[in-house]
This record gives structure tokens, C-alpha cells and sequence, in this order.
């Protein structure tokens, strides 16, 4: 690793440890295939190697790295591939529980327009971080309203938070962008229109997959939405 990363706050040390990994494990700047090693980290970041220990565990949970017995912890190849895996599951669990939503009547609108309005806040502000945990939450709140916990469980398992703060670093994404597209995804729910809804819930993570294809089976080029 030949660049220093940005000198990271006491507070929440894996959490942030974690964080500067996965962007500089997505940036290139530690490559696939490059050993991860616990005493040279915790040395460039300045702490113990306990929260960088508890960092790499996110980290292997993720699939962005692999530890080998007697070899240590080496970045996966592949990182882009996992991310796309991780936004098709995304996208059918997401269009499952939009459905259970609304024909359940347990859509939080308000709790909803909330958090679009935190996303617009935050891309007013340039802030990554708060329109990422905007973003999480609106996702969460649809998927606590279709009150089905094997669902909801499998929906956290996918680590949620880590993998949209790795997209906003891998896609570059506009955080207006982000904003207007929950905004159009919550107008579909509150019209009610059950298949337009939950069409547009899939394919609201679909877009993510980065996919040559779309939900429907169109190649990208002939898509339209």
C-alpha cells in the first residue's frame, strides 16, 4: 500500500477503518490480491489491531477480502462482481416487500418522505455519508412494512449500509440523482398501482446490478426505464 489514507477520528476506529478500506479497495489504491496485514494497519491508522481485526471481519462478511489459514487476509478479486450479485437479491427481495406493503397497508409514507427529504438535504450538502444512511433507511422502512422477518433477515445479511456506502464510491452516483429517484420510486408506491410499484422497486436496485440487460430482459442500450 503506497499511499497514506486521511487520519480517521477516535470515534467508531473499525467502523472507519472499514470505510477507508472499502474506498480505497474500490478506488485501486490496494489491488486485488494484496495481503491485508493487521500489525501494518493498525500502525498506519494509528490504533490497536482489535478494530482493525473487527474491520476485516466486515470486510470478509462483505466478500471484499479472503482470509487463508496460515496466509493472512488478502483483497478478493472480483469486488465489482459481488456488488452486482448482492443489487439483483436486493432487487427481488425489495420487489417482494413492496408488494406485501401495500396490499398490507403498512407503507410509512410519512417516516418515507422523510427520508427523501434527509437524501435531498444531503445532496444539497454534498454529504456521502448522510445520503447513504437516508438512502438505508428508506429501504429498511419498505422492508419492515411487509412485515415478514425471514425477509427482513435476508435483506440484512446482504450488510446493507456497507454495500450503498461502496456504491457511492464505486458508481461515482449524483447524489440529486439518489434523491430523485427515491423521490419517483415513493410517488409509485403512494399512487397505489400495485404492479407499477413493485416493478419499480426492482428495478431501482436492478439499475445498481450495472447489468448488460435489465429486469425485464432488455439489453441496456433499448431500455427505457
Amino acid at each position: 500500500m503506497t499511499e497514506e489514507p486521511p487520519k480517521l477520528p477516535r470515534l467508531t476506529l473499525a467502523r472507519q477503518i472499514r470505510d477507508s478500506l472499502v474506498s480505497r479497495i474500490v478506488s485501486g489504491q490496494v489491488r486485488p490480491g494484496e495481503r491485508l496485514v493487521e500489525t501494518r494497519l493498525a500502525a498506519t491508522y494509528g490504533t490497536s489491531q482489535a478494530p482493525v481485526r473487527e474491520a476485516l471481519r466486515e470486510l470478509e462478511a462483505m466478500r471484499l477480502v479472503e482470509t487463508l489459514p496460515r496466509r493472512g487476509t488478502f483483497v478478493r478479486p472480483f469486488v465489482q462482481e459481488t456488488l452486482r450479485e448482492s443489487y439483483v437479491v436486493r432487487a427481488a427481495l425489495e420487489e417482494t416487500a413492496t408488494r406485501l406493503a401495500l396490499l398490507a397497508g403498512t407503507v410509512p409514507v410519512e417516516a418515507m418522505r422523510a427520508d427523501v427529504e434527509a437524501m435531498r438535504d444531503a445532496a444539497g450538502r454534498g454529504d456521502d455519508e448522510a445520503s447513504a444512511r437516508a438512502s438505508v433507511s428508506f429501504h429498511r422502512h419498505l422492508v419492515e412494512a411487509a412485515r415478514n422477518e425471514l425477509l427482513k433477515l435476508t435483506w440484512e445479511s446482504l450488510q446493507i449500509e456497507a454495500r450503498t456506502s461502496v456504491t457511492m464510491v464505486a458508481t461515482e452516483v449524483d447524489l440529486h440523482d439518489v434523491a430523485r429517484d427515491h423521490a419517483e420510486l415513493l410517488a409509485a408506491i403512494e399512487e397505489g398501482d400495485l404492479e407499477t410499484a413493485c416493478r419499480q422497486a426492482r428495478d431501482h436496485q436492478w439499475h445498481y446490478a450495472d447489468l448488460p440487460h435489465d429486469a425485464h430482459g432488455r439489453t441496456r442500450d433499448s431500455a427505457t426505464g
